[in-house]
């Protein structure tokens, strides 16, 4: 296993052993297919209002589910999920990351109950289905600047028509 790369059981047992080290816990979740500026700059916003972030990565079959095949374009993932994985648990913004197979992260913050649940400025929270979810547990919802907008479909447009 990768470092900071976690099984929801390891990261509640985690949690629950050293909360000091983790609360307040802020938690994102995303495909991050390909990493760019404007996920850095996210992840580095939303680490910036707790204690730790945590990071629930959709797996490959729940990336698949929400993004399906576009006509010109390969299916989606492009990086599988443990590379996905690992390249976020090595940015120091990230202190833990759960690869999750649902297509929300509505069990995950069941389960981990942020104090923090983080979104880009573009979301609503009145459209988020995770939101009831966080409110349930007590948790705060923040959405941040986009500072770089970018999107993976639109690199790998940009690549193809190279």
């Amino acid at each position: 296993m990768i470092s900071g790369v976690y099984r929801l059981k390891e990261l509640v047992g985690a949690i629950a052993s050293n909360p000091a080290q983790w609360r307040p816990l802020v938690f994102t979740n995303g495909c991050f297919d390909i990493l760019h500026a404007g996920h850095v700059r996210y992840l580095l916003q939303a680490s910036s209002l707790g204690r730790s972030l945590v990071v629930g990565l959709n797996s490959d079959a729940s990336v698949q589910a929400l993004k399906p095949q576009q006509p010109g374009l390969p299916a989606r993932p492009i990086v599988p999920e443990e590379q996905r994985a690992e390249v976020l648990a090595a940015l120091k913004a990230v202190d833990a990351v759960v690869i999750f197979p649902e297509t929300t992260a509505i069990e995950l913050i069941a389960t981990l109950k942020p104090d923090i649940y983080v979104k880009g400025g573009d979301y609503q929270i009145e459209t988020l289905p995770e939101a009831p979810a966080v409110l349930a547990c007590g948790g705060k919802i923040s959405l941040v600047k986009i500072e770089v907008p970018s999107s993976t479909s639109a690199i790998v447009k940009r690549i193809l028509q190279l």
